[in-house]
């Protein structure tokens, strides 16, 4: 695909999105991925990594190479997810711990618009019971992984290689929060101190599990894309609907964890009505928050390139 200086550079902008998304427990990459029309790309690109490139070295040398692994595309949108990663990690950190309702009902917005997004590429019609079905069994699924009660927290290495790997996979599923899988499985904690702190080993650490899990998922994706297209995109719309329970602004603290700078921070907690919430609801913002949220992913869809679902089952 050709593509202008311009077009990387949105690409780039694409991918500070999703590293933005990421950083935050209960917001998935891979939803900021669908909705801004790169996702299928990205499974495909991703899936031609393998040994075969190495052949296609030898034989045709690397400017094919690079061209024939779509290396712009990826590198344009990697460096926007380090940059939003090593950048935002501090900000949403903060916005997290002081501005939680609106930080949530931004991305609750967000989330809610993505899920019309998604669901009007199935095109599906009252009288699909499989697809129905399969996204019962996705929002099932999702709200039970946001209902997990946290892991203690370890740092013990082969723990944070695997943990990387989960995450990525998670990370690449629209509605499944890699951030909040570190979280159940007791790795955020470690993570987002590496991050903060520059511990590079920790990091490349965690950094090849991710590879090795995003090389590894991104084929089975494909095959199941290619496969079941619309059961799919059923499925993903039930995870996106599930994960809403995590992004539900306003929740009662159950338990909490110490981070990394010695304090009592929210761990596991439970949604609650606005009108139920002991302190300021801030409803009115929360309220402007979401619809923000929502023009966003209007705006994107307007300005993303239309594709035709495919109609296979």
């Amino acid at each position: 695909m050709n593509r202008s200086p311009l077009d990387y550079l949105i690409l780039s902008l694409k991918g500070m999105a999703m590293g933005a998304a990421d950083v935050v427990p209960g917001v998935s990459g891979g939803t900021i991925a669908f909705i801004s029309g790169i996702y299928e790309e990205l499974i495909e690109t991703l899936n031609n990594i393998n040994f075969s490139l190495l052949k296609h070295l030898k034989t045709e040398g690397l400017k094919s190479t690079w061209q024939k692994a779509n290396g712009p595309f990826l590198i344009a949108l990697l460096s926007g997810v380090f940059v939003s990663v090593i950048s935002l990690v501090k900000g949403v950190e903060w916005l997290l711990e002081h501005q939680p309702i609106l930080l949530w009902s931004f991305f609750f917005g967000l989330v809610l618009a993505s899920i019309l997004y998604v669901g009007k590429q199935i095109k599906i019609k009252l009288t699909d019971f499989k697809l129905f079905f399969a996204m019962t069994i996705g929002a099932v699924v999702a709200y039970l992984i946001t209902i997990l009660n946290p892991s203690e927290t370890s740092d013990a290495n082969l723990f944070l290689f695997f943990a990387g790997a989960l995450a990525i996979c998670a990370m690449i599923l629209p509605g499944i929060s890699g951030a909040f899988i570190l979280v159940i499985i007791g790795a955020y904690g470690p993570v987002l101190e590496a991050i903060n702190t520059r511990d590079i080993k920790t990091i490349l650490i965690v950094g090849t599990g991710a590879i090795i899990g995003l090389l590894s998922f991104s084929k089975l994706l494909k095959w199941l894309f290619e496969t079941y297209h619309r059961l799919t995109l059923a499925i993903i719309t039930g995870f996106m609907i599930g994960s809403l329970n995590k992004i539900w602004p306003w929740k009662i603290v159950l338990t909490y964890r110490t981070n990394s700078k010695g304090e009592q921070v929210p761990l596991n907690e439970e949604s609650i009505s606005p009108f139920n919430f002991d302190g300021d609801p801030q409803l009115l913002q929360a309220i402007g928050l979401m619809m923000f949220g929502v023009l966003i992913i209007l705006i994107l869809e307007h300005i993303s390139t239309k594709k035709t679902p495919i109609e296979t089952s």
